[in-house]
């Protein structure tokens, strides 16, 4: 047997508690040997009580603080016979790049195009299994508000931080952004296992995004571009004035509508190897599902391995003879004096 390991060491303190209850059975000895003295003499006591009547509340005793012994052992979770297993997670880097441009406050889905996105974003790291993560806001400019990353708390706390005020310049460089991500975000010594998902209205503002793509794809990442908004007839922008009402933008007098641009996202992703569109318009997407049927299939590299110390933990042992003992505590025969 191994060295044996105790994972709740500190239930051991329990045991400060069994010289008092010992003493406490043996004062119930001596008060009721006192009280039979009243009753029958001490030299007829023989004769009345065999001597395995008068023993059995001293096993009764010290079985049940034997049973009691074994259970704080039980509690303290023995375990020995360590064994050491090797644990190989393997996954991809997946960077959300998301459009955060005035554009995507625009309400053709609700509660706005924004807030639908990061939605979408929250449900698919549900479902993630063991892949490395990262967000990249964007809009005239970029900003990496997670590091690929495998702590998933910390990411869903930055994405609960978006805002349109994440990046620091208006517009949308959407090619600009895809750069970033390579350059920033990747490794650009590994290769393949790589996927963007760019959550975007497009409207690009001439950083030629079909050249990143096909750049990004040349370096074999992925894109899965998901394009929100209405493709026909666009939505407006909404803007909070100084007073707290809400107007909608405006250039040079006009109300600025904001559309898909779908053909510019579908070039884009089409220029990456395996690089897909998905045209949700103003409809719904579940992420999740992408993620599953998409991403989670595709080929994984190995992406740490590490070896776990187990323990066999034997606290049944202890617990089933602590029960045992308690059984046969309460089958001793018990021999009960008649008043005569």
């Amino acid at each position: 047997m191994d060295d044996i390991r105790f994972f709740h060491i500190e239930m051991f303190h329990l045991l400060w508690l069994m010289p008092g209850l010992i003493a406490l059975f043996w004062y119930a000895a001596v008060q009721r040997k006192k009280k039979l003295a009243q009753f029958i003499r001490p030299a007829a006591q023989a004769r009345f009580i065999p001597w395995r009547w008068r023993e059995r509340r001293g096993w009764a005793a010290v079985l049940f603080i034997t049973a009691l012994i074994l259970l704080v052992v039980a509690l303290a979770r023995p375990a020995w016979n360590m064994r050491e297993t090797t644990v190989k997670r393997a996954g991809r880097d997946v960077v959300f790049l998301l459009d955060v441009s005035r554009s995507m406050l625009a309400r053709d889905l609700k509660p706005n195009r924004l807030e639908r996105a990061k939605l979408a974003i929250a449900d698919c790291v549900e479902r993630l299994e063991g892949d490395r993560v990262a967000l990249v806001v964007f809009a005239g400019t970029s900003a990496i508000k997670c590091p690929l990353t495998m702590d998933y708390g910390f990411f869903r706390m930055m994405l609960d931080s978006v805002s349109i005020d994440s990046a620091g310049q208006g517009g949308t460089m959407i090619g600009d952004a895809v750069r970033a991500v390579m350059s920033e975000v990747f490794d650009s010594q590994e290769k393949e296992f790589k996927d963007i998902i760019l959550i975007t209205d497009g409207g690009d503002q001439d950083s030629f995004p079909v050249q990143a793509a096909e750049a990004a794809g040349k370096q074999e990442i992925r894109l899965l571009v998901i394009g929100l908004g209405d493709e026909n007839e666009g939505e407006r922008i909404p803007i909070t004035r100084e007073d707290g009402s809400t107007a909608f933008l405006t250039y040079k007098g006009r109300e600025v509508w904001t559309r898909l641009d779908g053909d510019t996202l579908r070039q884009m992703a089409l220029a990456t190897p395996g690089g897909r569109y998905l045209p949700v318009a103003t409809g719904t997407i579940d992420l999740g599902d992408v993620y599953q049927d998409i991403i989670a299939s595709s080929a994984k590299r190995e992406l740490e391995s590490k070896t776990i110390r187990q323990y066999e933990e034997k606290f049944q042992l202890f617990l089933s003879l602590a029960l045992f003992l308690l059984l046969v505590e309460a089958l001793l025969p018990e021999k009960k004096i008649a008043n005569s």
